[in-house]
């Protein structure tokens, strides 16, 4: 089970990124993770290839009210690296944000989700639910294996499979809204965690582990996820972009299966890709504030 750390240099620096980094050790291996500000928790997960970078617009104005907190799955950002792909799964990733929770001792949490983000956190929602007050769903799924997956994913399942260095930088910038891109040195922040490609395992291998089929590993949590949704009475905000083929018409989904979804207005986020966070994290933020002012604890 080789483990390796990208170099603290890589990480110095960053546009628009002055957080202090924290830690936590889980199964010997080293967790990163944003903390800013006090107060009631919002919980922010990012998805695949991405890392805590990807809300450093959201987490100024959410810390002003609450503590905010980001951390980076495993082989992702400054978090520690398994070089074997095999050494990747869902369990893993569920069981290492559990423990990341307990550990914090992390409660009435407003969850925010987006992308694996959302499949690692509606699996341990199904598990934890007590800890979670509200919910924020942003550009994901819920593959149970009930049904088949659609046109855009299966697309980016099969560049990942064939793609053995998966070029970061440019997988983030091609999924912006048509006009929006990036500049050097945000790209650059988004290639930091990875310097070679033998820190990219676990990048490489995120899109072959979304459950395809019903036995597929995972799928069993996923449709636990949806049950519990159906039941889900408590505070569910659902904002998906307009520009995102992979995810596109999830939104409906989510307002359908969550009772306390209905209540909510339909919030469409305009002029954003994939990374809607990227491309419009303080609209919202915005709407999470506005959300949150709504539904006190």
């Amino acid at each position: 089970m080789p483990i390796i750390r990208t170099p603290e240099e890589r990480f110095a620096n960053l546009k628009g990124f002055p957080f202090k980094p924290n830690f936590l050790e889980i199964n010997d291996t080293r967790v990163h993770y944003i903390d800013e500000g006090e107060g009631e928790v919002i919980l922010c997960l990012h998805g695949e290839p991405t890392w805590s970078y990807l809300y450093r617009h959201m987490i100024p104005p959410l810390s002003k009210q609450f503590r905010v907190i980001a951390p980076d799955f495993i082989g992702f950002g400054r978090s520690d690296k398994y070089t074997e792909q095999d050494e990747y799964s869902f369990e893993m990733h569920m069981n290492t944000l559990k423990e990341f929770i307990s550990r914090l001792d992390l409660d009435r949490i407003t969850l925010v989700v987006q992308d694996w983000g959302g499949l690692i956190g509606l699996g341990v929602l199904a598990d934890l639910p007590d800890r979670i007050s509200r919910l924020v769903i942003m550009n994901t799924g819920l593959p149970t294996g009930e049904t088949p997956p659609t046109k855009g994913f299966l697309t980016w399942r099969r560049y990942a499979e064939r793609t053995p260095d998966l070029p970061i930088g440019q997988l983030i910038g091609r999924s912006l809204a048509p006009g929006n891109q990036l500049d050097a040195q945000v790209i650059s922040a988004y290639e930091a965690p990875f310097p070679s490609k033998e820190y990219k395992a676990g990048v490489q291998v995120w899109p072959l582990l979304v459950p395809m089929s019903f036995d597929d590993p995972g799928a069993e949590q996923m449709r636990k996820a949806k049950d519990v949704l159906k039941d889900w009475k408590k505070p569910t905000l659902v904002a998906f972009s307009d520009s995102d083929p992979i995810t596109r018409g999830g939104d409906r989904f989510f307002r359908k299966i969550i009772p306390a979804a209905s209540n909510e207005p339909e919030i469409t986020i305009e002029g954003a890709g994939h990374f809607l966070q990227e491309e419009k994290g303080s609209e919202i933020a915005q709407h999470i504030i506005d959300f949150t002012g709504k539904h006190p604890l």
